[in-house]
């Protein structure tokens, strides 16, 4: 059993639902749901088969609302796929980065306790299940299984007894029930089926002995919340649930906000002042691990090893926390000695091993690099709570200010060669604007011969700047005036005409 862990949930604002899972007073894990996030893993189609690429071995779907998606062909179970097909699908990764969902016809319905897989016939039992557990939550599950479909039991079924699994199974045939007769009776595309929302969905999957309480700042959901475990006691003992109320939020209130707030920085501190840097790209994400600050004992290979576990703990975390998946290439510090890589990669596997999305570490590379996949299972941390970058375009530079002071000065020249105006006003970046003015103003008037007005505007592009006004010195400053009338606080640099 895990000691002190919490689920917070902040529902209260119908746009959006967070859920912070939270081990030994620290912020572990991170999910969010939007009213207008366009689809969730899980939903049930009736797709419309729009095209079929040979060469790729799959299916283009219209799924509805401008939603679309992708079939591979080898998961089309049973099923010929054609242009115009309707067919019944499944999102099983849900559309992010300008890529559509991915879809299966190979329908499955989770439960408390099982899986019904409709049109299957297996009878499986989870691997986190114990080996004692395992033969016989398979023979309740052989006994129970309607023909024409398979089952599998789920790590949550550990320790329940028949009767309730057959309860969970009544449940989901009729929700099956459902889904099938509104299959029949709606025209493609269209949505037949939509899973529990967030927070019913991370009460059903979390194996509750491992829970001490559940915080929500919400009377619904703290009223769901308790109706859901009387009907799904835990097999341990049931975890505290409490309303949170008050003026503060709840993640405020908790100190989850901060926590959220450093989850999405690129460095991440270490008790022992060493560090892990992140950086994520489309194809991988990649960790550096620095000593820091972190001198150790004056024994280098203790100290190299201290870090390494360290490190290898808080970047199992960040993996949860940030939600990453795909490939993912950790740079310990190098260890000359085989016995201390194996007990790092010993540690490493162990913390991923109760990892709710599967994890792999394949070894030590030739270069050094520990090598690890983590199944991608939702959108990571960065996608759900930021953007691309408007100034630099994503990729994380922008020009130099001495840089956007020369293209700046060859657009002056420009203008100045054009027309002769006896001043000008531009408009560019407050912070670009300054420093112009401190590094440039007085001498390009000179030069130039013209008087040079530059106006500090925020929200302006950080490289981008824009003529305002040319002309007279008169006409140029009568527009000033009029812009600083009309914008409180308006600064323009402006050198002493003296």
């Amino acid at each position: 059993m895990i000691c002190d862990r919490k689920i917070f949930a902040n529902v209260i604002d119908p746009e959006e639902t967070r859920i912070a899972i939270v081990e030994g007073g620290r912020l572990n894990e991170i999910f969010v749901e939007r009213m207008w996030d366009r689809q969730r893993s899980g939903e049930i189609y009736k797709a419309r088969v729009d095209s079929v690429i040979p060469g790729m071995n799959a299916a283009f779907l219209n799924l509805g609302e401008g939603r679309n998606a992708f079939l591979y062909l080898e998961d089309a179970r049973g099923s010929e796929v054609r242009q115009n097909l309707d067919l019944l699908v499944q999102v099983t990764k849900t559309a992010r980065k300008g890529k559509g969902a991915r879809v299966t016809t190979r329908i499955s319905l989770p439960g408390r306790f099982l899986v019904l897989v409709p049109g299957g016939h297996e009878t499986g039992v989870s691997r986190r299940v114990s080996e004692e557990q395992r033969e016989r939550l398979r023979g309740f599950a052989r006994a129970i299984r309607p023909d024409g479909f398979g089952i599998i039991v789920r790590t949550a079924a550990e320790g329940v007894d028949k009767d309730i699994l057959e309860e969970d199974l009544e449940n989901l045939l009729q929700i099956w029930d459902g889904v099938s007769r509104m299959a029949r009776e709606q025209d493609a595309p269209c949505l037949i089926y939509q899973d529990l929302g967030l927070v019913g969905r991370i009460l059903r999957d979390e194996p509750f002995g491992a829970v001490d309480e559940i915080i929500v700042d919400s009377e619904e959901e703290y009223r769901n919340v308790l109706a859901f475990l009387e009907r799904f006691p835990p097999n341990g003992s049931s975890p505290e649930v409490n309303l949170h109320r008050g003026n503060i939020p709840i993640f405020e209130f908790y100190g989850i906000e901060k926590d959220l707030e450093l989850a999405l920085e690129r460095k991440v501190w270490l008790g022992s002042g060493a560090y892990l840097v992140i950086d994520q790209t489309e194809a991988l994400t990649v960790i550096d691990v620095n000593t820091g600050k972190f001198t150790g004992d004056g024994d280098p290979r203790s100290t190299i090893l201290r870090t390494n576990l360290e490190s290898a703990r808080e970047v199992a975390r960040q993996l949860r926390l940030r939600a990453l998946g795909g490939i993912v290439v950790v740079d310990f510090i190098d260890m000359e000695d085989e016995e201390d890589q194996r007990e790092l990669l010993d540690t490493l596997r162990e913390l991923l091993r109760n990892d709710r999305s599967r994890a792999r570490v394949f070894g030590v590379t030739h270069l050094g690099l520990v090598e690890l996949t983590r199944k991608r299972a939702r959108s990571d941390i960065r996608a759900s709570f930021t953007r691309g970058c408007p100034f630099c375009g994503g990729t994380g530079v922008v020009p130099r200010e001495e840089s956007i002071a020369m293209s700046l000065k060859r657009f002056i020249r420009k203008v100045v060669l054009s027309g002769r105006p006896e001043a000008l006003l531009i408009e560019l970046h407050p912070t670009v604007a300054s420093f112009v003015a401190e590094s440039f103003l007085p001498l390009w008037e000179e030069e130039f011969g013209a008087r040079l007005f530059l106006r500090q505007v925020p929200d302006s592009s950080w490289e981008k700047y824009r003529l305002e006004a040319q002309g007279s010195l008169e006409q140029v400053e009568h527009r000033i005036d009029l812009l600083e009338k009309r914008v409180a606080g308006s600064v323009v640099h402006r050198t002493d005409p003296s």
